[in-house]
């Protein structure tokens, strides 16, 4: 009974981050990503990238989830290639990535479309599938800084 409702719980929350993805992207920004902006730098899985707003000109910080991949890094597009973020980091040609507390200068962003998500973990390949996320955004040779 407890693992039915466990289950149910869990399925609800997926099914509204699938079909409400704008609303809790608005949730995100307000409160989740300043309270993971404190410690998502130095997990593994995930990151922060530091980019500037291609309209405003001011420096954000955006918690976003990171993978080492063959030559640079690729970073899960959970709200699609459409999120401010993405259109930023396009607009400009990169920007600045911390992960597991080291700095990377990331360049010549490449948004890529892949429902198969072979370039992530099986783990993480499951989640995006759950809440319908199949594209990613690819880094090459990036530097250290």
């Amino acid at each position: 009974m407890v693992i039915a409702i466990v289950v149910a719980i869990a399925a609800t929350g997926i099914l509204m981050m699938r079909f409400r993805k704008r609303w809790l992207a608005k949730i995100n920004i307000v409160f989740t990503n300043r309270i993971t902006s404190l410690f998502a730098g130095w997990l593994p899985g995930c990151g922060i990238l530091t980019h500037v707003g291609r309209k405003s000109g001011k420096v954000y910080r955006t918690p976003v989830n990171v993978f080492r991949a063959p030559g640079g890094f690729i970073i899960a597009l959970t709200y699609s290639s459409q999120s401010e973020w993405v259109k930023n980091v396009l607009a400009a040609g990169g920007c600045e990535l911390k992960t597991r507390g080291r700095n990377y200068q990331v360049s010549a962003p490449t948004v890529v479309r892949d429902p198969a998500l072979r370039q992530f973990p099986i783990p993480v390949r499951l989640i995006l599938r759950l809440v319908g996320a199949d594209e990613y955004m690819s880094f090459q040779n990036p530097a250290r800084i």
